[in-house]
């Protein structure tokens, strides 16, 4: 951050944004503004170039040909891979998630080189599509409760030996590789299958991603009743008998 503003870019409204996963941007501001944050909000759409000075990037869930297409042009800008490499905190969900990786199967069946921001590679599933709620215990070190999310997705993404898994699903299915992870993350890069969205079902989320461009380890406590109603309906309606 500089000149006390935090900016928050949103990766291409435009491609990644079939899922309702803006309203992860619209957590991440109102968290901000309740901590008396200056917070200068950037919609880049996907005929813009990425700006290299922002602090949290943001990326959505899409279909398979706007993930290719997002795919080509975050290549050939190249700026989101420099603001990481500058300290950029990303956190990316399905679609993004498998961008932010070494490659991924698009719309044609042909394997599409990622951003290699990520150690994982994602390959297209055989068996039933993943659909339905994820109830999942997060990397201790990250030291979160039970994260609530939904995911609807074919694709399985295998981690490399760099990738830490975001979390490790107790219901849902995760990365889909049958080893009981979901999502990866390595340093200040993030990525989930789950929806939501995910960061008004777990907004310590939100505040970890804060922590990390305030470089902090606590923020100021907020009112969360709203966010805590939600994440128990949703947790225990994700536990209820199908």
């Amino acid at each position: 951050m500089s000149d006390n503003q935090l900016r928050l870019v949103w990766i291409y409204p435009d491609l990644l944004s079939t899922y309702g996963d803006q309203g992860n941007a619209l957590v991440v501001e109102r968290r901000a503004r309740q901590r008396g944050l200056d917070v200068a909000r950037l919609d880049v759409r996907s005929d813009q170039p990425i700006p290299t000075s922002g602090d949290i990037y943001l990326i959505g869930g899409g279909e398979d040909r706007p993930q290719r297409l997002a795919a080509e042009r975050l290549r050939r800008d190249g700026h989101l891979s420099r603001a990481v490499q500058n300290g950029a905190i990303v956190f990316s969900v399905c679609a993004g998630y498998q961008i932010l990786g070494h490659e991924f199967i698009n719309d044609l069946g042909q394997r599409e080189p990622g951003l290699g921001l990520l150690d994982v590679v994602s390959v297209r599933g055989e068996g039933e599509r993943c659909v339905g709620d994820v109830l999942a215990d997060i990397d201790p070190p990250l030291g979160m409760p039970q994260l609530t999310g939904f995911e609807n997705h074919q694709g399985v993404t295998h981690l490399g030996p760099t990738a830490r898994p975001f979390a490790r699903v107790q219901i849902g299915k995760g990365n889909g590789t049958g080893d009981g992870t979901e999502g990866a993350y390595n340093g200040t890069v993030f990525g989930t299958y789950m929806h939501g969205p995910v960061l008004a079902r777990n907004p310590l989320i939100a505040d970890l991603l804060l922590k990390l461009a305030l470089d902090v380890n606590a923020l100021p406590p907020v009112d969360d009743r709203w966010y805590e109603a939600l994440r128990n309906e949703r947790i225990t309606a994700a536990q209820q008998p199908a």
